[in-house]
């Protein structure tokens, strides 16, 4: 195996458990290397650039900022870096709105054990990932003339807000863990009611749930 024929790999994940299993699962690998590792938003955008990684594994669900906003970021700054987002929540939440903003794949971190090394190589090698289940899904909809749903019409920030409010967080909560002031994320919260005319919390929540947009 050549030098130049080693994929170099950069993990941010927040959770120190996920990055040691990814790494593990690497390992057993000849031609996928693990370059740096993050655990946060921040230190991704920072400590990437000195990695020399051609793909990125990023969590979606980071502790200062939203995944996609660091996706957003990074490939501004090198738009050819392949960016794998990995969460737990299922593809048809966030994998649109991932390859919307620049990511080259999206996997859940259940399905990782078994399709993680041939996603990366396929990114690395300039191609997208998604998985069968949701090709075949993508497949389904092709075609069809419906009105998209009211939270397709949110931005990625409503969109997050939306689900941690009804994932049971006040807005105090959210505001915290996303390094918010609690005025923007009321901002946040006004405008997705607005846009998908809903009138509190509580229509919120039940929206999200009959939509099976959480757990």
């Amino acid at each position: 195996m050549t030098e130049k024929a080693i994929i170099k790999v950069f993990i941010a994940d927040d959770h120190a458990i996920v990055r040691e299993g990814l790494k593990q699962i690497l390992a057993e690998t000849r031609d996928i290397v693990v370059a740096g590792e993050a655990e946060n938003g921040l230190d991704a955008v920072k400590l990437f650039r000195k990695s020399g990684c051609q793909v990125m594994l990023l969590d979606i669900s980071m502790p200062d900022r939203s995944g996609i906003e660091v996706l957003k970021q990074i490939k501004k700054e090198k738009p050819e870096l392949a960016v794998l987002m990995l969460s737990m929540h299922r593809e048809d939440q966030y994998a649109i709105r991932s390859l919307k903003a620049g990511a080259s794949g999206y996997l859940t971190k259940q399905s990782a054990p078994r399709e993680l090394v041939t996603a990366i190589r396929q990114v690395a090698g300039g191609l997208k990932y998604i998985s069968a289940a949701l090709a075949q899904e993508l497949a389904n909809h092709v075609g069809e003339d419906h009105e998209a749903p009211p939270h397709d019409t949110l931005s990625d920030r409503e969109y997050q807000t939306l689900t941690m409010i009804a994932s049971g967080k006040t807005v105090g909560m959210i505001a915290k863990e996303l390094s918010l002031s609690v005025k923007t994320v009321s901002e946040y919260r006004a405008r997705l009611l607005v846009k998908m005319k809903l009138k509190n919390s509580a229509e919120l929540t039940h929206y999200a749930i009959k939509n099976q947009l959480i757990e």
